[in-house]
């Protein structure tokens, strides 16, 4: 590419996000499910202007998110329609979460991560961002939402390759509102769950595990991972939750469940972001950045994964690599 157009790209990436988040904001690709549709016919779906709404989708289009099927009608694309509501594998909740205002204001503040390393959005909302959430309902739903769209295929990915079968009892830590879980328990009919995360968080996931007909197998628990964890499990399995946190406070998190297993010499299964080495493009160096900017936290290599294991009591076992942009990082009781 040449170096201009290089610099550029990337200079104007927040246009196209932006765009992107107008779109899904606008359910286009809602809209679009049963076959292309014109302008007019798409600006009344919506309420959107459709001069300015036409502009917005040539741009998207021209990044092949949307595709301009003959003049001013548009229809969708594979990744249009990943923007969806009601389709297998959604990313609708991620690609709404990480281009929202919220979003905005708080890299607004780069150069406060730049200038102290602590996270630009405590400096932002006046308070640490998972306090935020708590107070704010309504942007925690948007979260959440967001955290379930990444689950589904990160838990399907992660099925594929490595074999929970074998666990009696499995503890999601910081789970949500149980996707990943759910997920597992589903493909693993032996195995039985428990979902543990702040009470605001279980009290959205239960009604969530009664439709699913999980309640015999699993159960929704309120703990904070800093102070302990439930006990008892032969596994203990984290989505995203260790790159949230410097090594410190993800070491209080894994030292809490070394505890929480007792006798036991279980495992720590996480599903994160395992960082490519030198200029390698990888996914997990954006989230990096995010994890700089939002809670504070970090995206690690392998050898990084291993110190933070052995100064929390266990020993580093496997990486298994899945179709998903994050790996299944195992580790045993040392």
């Amino acid at each position: 590419m040449d170096p201009a157009q290089q610099v550029l790209q990337v200079a104007t990436g927040y246009m196209a996000s932006s765009c992107l988040y107008a779109a899904i904001t606008l359910n286009v690709a809602d809209h679009l499910k049963d076959g292309p549709l014109t302008m007019a016919e798409l600006a009344k779906a919506t309420g959107a202007n459709e001069e300015a709404l036409y502009r917005v989708l040539r741009l998207l289009a021209s990044l092949g998110i949307f595709a301009e099927v003959s003049p001013g009608q548009f229809g969708l694309t594979p990744a249009a329609d990943l923007l969806r509501k009601d389709v297998a594998g959604s990313l609708r909740g991620m690609a709404v979460f990480l281009p929202d205002p919220l979003h905005y204001r708080i890299y607004g503040n780069v150069m406060h991560s730049l200038s102290t390393g602590a996270p630009a959005a405590e400096f932002t909302l006046g308070m640490p961002v998972f306090q935020y959430l708590e107070k704010d309902q309504a942007y925690s739903q948007v979260f959440n939402d967001a955290m379930t769209a990444m689950s589904a295929p990160v838990a399907n990915a992660a099925i594929e390759v490595y074999d929970f079968s074998g666990i009696g009892l499995l503890v999601d830590v910081a789970g949500g509102h149980g996707e990943l879980l759910m997920s597992i328990l589903r493909a693993c009919p032996s195995v039985k769950g428990i979902l543990a995360d702040l009470g605001h968080v279980v009290d959205g996931a239960k009604p969530r595990i009664a439709s699913a007909g999980l309640a015999d197998r699993m159960q929704a628990v309120a703990c904070d991972f800093f102070q302990a964890v439930p006990a008892g499990g032969d596994a203990y399995i984290m989505k995203h939750i260790i790159h949230d946190w410097d090594d410190e406070r993800a070491s209080t998190i894994l030292k809490n469940i070394a505890t929480a297993m007792g006798t036991k010499k279980g495992k720590v299964i996480l599903l994160e972001s395992v960082l490519a080495a030198g200029n390698t493009p990888d996914f997990g160096k954006f989230i990096d950045i995010e994890m700089l900017l939002f809670p504070g936290g970090r995206e690690r290599t392998a050898d990084e994964f291993r110190s933070l294991f052995e100064r929390s009591g266990f020993h580093l076992t496997k990486i298994v690599s899945t179709k998903s942009p994050l790996s299944v990082v195992e580790a045993v009781r040392a």
